[in-house]
C-alpha cells in the first residue's frame, strides 16, 4: 500500500495548492476593468499566417444542467440548422455524457471536460481516457483555467495529460491564456508561449490537437477581447509554432477563441485571419445561440 501511495503522489505531484481565502472567481471580478488599452508586447516579426482549417466550435457546459434542461438543450441542438463545413463537439459533464450521446444528432461529436493523466485505477473522483472512449467520446478539453487556477494544475502535468489522451486516440482541445494581471504587465505572450510549450515538450504529434486560447480576464465575465486583440495573439501562437515545432503545424493546428463568446460578438471575431473557431461557455447552453455561432463560419468565408 505505501508504495502504491508513493506512485500515485508522483503522479498527482503536477497538482498546486490553490488559495482557500477568496474563489478565483472573486478574485477576477474584483480587479476586472477594461483592458484594450493594455497591448501585450510581441515582436515586430510577428505577421498573421492565414489560415484555411476547417471551422472548429466547442460547447464547454462546465458544471451546468440537469436532466430536464439538457433534455431541452439537446432537442433544440437536434432541431438547429448547422453549416455543413463546420466541426461541433460538446462537452457535457460527466454524469450527462451517456445520455447526450443517446440522444444527440451524430452531427455533433462529444468531448469530456477533463480526463486523467495516465491508465485507470485507485485514483478516486477521476476519469480515465479509456472510460471517455467506452462511452463514446471523441474529444477532451485539457488545461482550462479553472483546471489551472481553481484546481491547480501546472503546465507540465497538463502536457502529460494531453500526451496520454492523443496516445489512446482522443482529441485534445488544448486551452492556454492569461489572468488580467499578467495581460496588464504585458506577459500574455510569455505566458501563452510557455503553456504551449509545455504541450510541444509532451506530445507526440499535433495531428489531433486544437489549441484553444482563453483569455482568463474574458472567461465568463462578459468582457471579451476585441478582434483585433484576439487575432493578435492567435497571430503570434501560430508563428510560435512554426519558429518551436514545424511551419507544416503551424498552418494545420486549428487555434480557436474562448472567452464570452456570444451571438453578438462572434461574426466580427471569425472574421479575423488566425481564428479558426471558437470554445464556448455560457452561450452553449442556449441551442439557438450556440448554432448562431457555429454558423458565423459564414462571416469568415466572407471575410476571406
Amino acid at each position: 500500500m505505501a508504495s502504491m501511495i508513493s506512485t500515485n503522489c508522483a503522479q498527482f505531484s503536477g497538482l498546486r495548492r490553490s488559495s482557500p481565502t477568496q474563489s478565483y472567481s472573486q478574485h477576477v471580478n474584483s480587479h476586472l476593468r477594461l483592458v484594450s488599452s493594455r497591448r501585450p508586447r510581441r515582436s515586430s516579426s510577428v505577421v498573421a499566417m492565414a489560415s484555411s482549417n476547417k471551422f472548429f466550435v466547442g460547447g464547454n457546459w462546465k458544471c451546468n444542467g440537469t436532466k430536464e434542461s439538457i433534455t431541452k438543450l439537446v432537442s433544440d441542438l437536434n432541431d438547429a440548422k448547422l453549416e455543413a463545413d463546420v466541426d461541433v463537439v460538446v462537452a457535457p459533464p460527466f454524469v450527462y455524457i451517456d445520455q447526450v450521446k443517446n440522444s444527440l444528432t451524430d452531427r455533433i461529436e462529444i468531448a469530456a471536460q477533463n480526463s486523467w493523466v495516465g491508465k485507470g485505477g485507485a485514483f478516486t473522483g477521476e476519469i480515465s481516457v479509456e472510460q471517455l472512449k467506452d462511452i463514446g467520446c471523441k474529444w477532451v478539453v485539457l488545461g482550462h483555467s479553472e483546471r489551472r487556477h481553481v484546481i491547480g494544475e501546472d503546465d507540465q502535468f497538463i502536457g502529460k495529460k494531453a500526451a496520454y489522451a492523443l496516445s489512446e486516440g482522443l482529441g485534445v482541445i488544448a486551452c492556454i491564456g492569461e489572468q488580467l494581471q499578467e495581460r496588464e504587465a504585458g506577459k500574455t505572450f510569455d505566458v501563452c508561449f510557455q503553456q504551449l510549450k509545455a504541450y510541444a515538450d509532451a506530445i507526440p504529434s499535433w495531428d489531433n490537437v486544437v489549441i484553444a486560447y482563453e483569455p482568463v480576464w474574458a472567461i465568463g465575465t462578459g468582457k471579451v477581447a476585441t478582434p483585433e486583440q484576439a487575432q493578435e495573439v492567435h497571430a503570434a501562437l501560430r508563428d510560435w509554432l512554426k519558429n518551436n515545432v514545424s511551419a507544416d503545424v503551424a498552418t494545420k493546428t486549428r487555434i480557436i477563441y474562448g472567452g464570452s463568446v456570444n451571438g453578438s460578438n462572434c461574426a466580427e471575431l471569425a472574421k479575423q485571419e488566425d481564428i479558426d473557431g471558437f470554445l464556448v461557455g455560457g452561450a452553449s447552453l442556449k441551442g439557438p445561440e450556440f448554432a448562431t455561432i457555429v454558423n458565423s463560419v459564414t462571416s469568415k468565408k466572407v471575410a476571406a
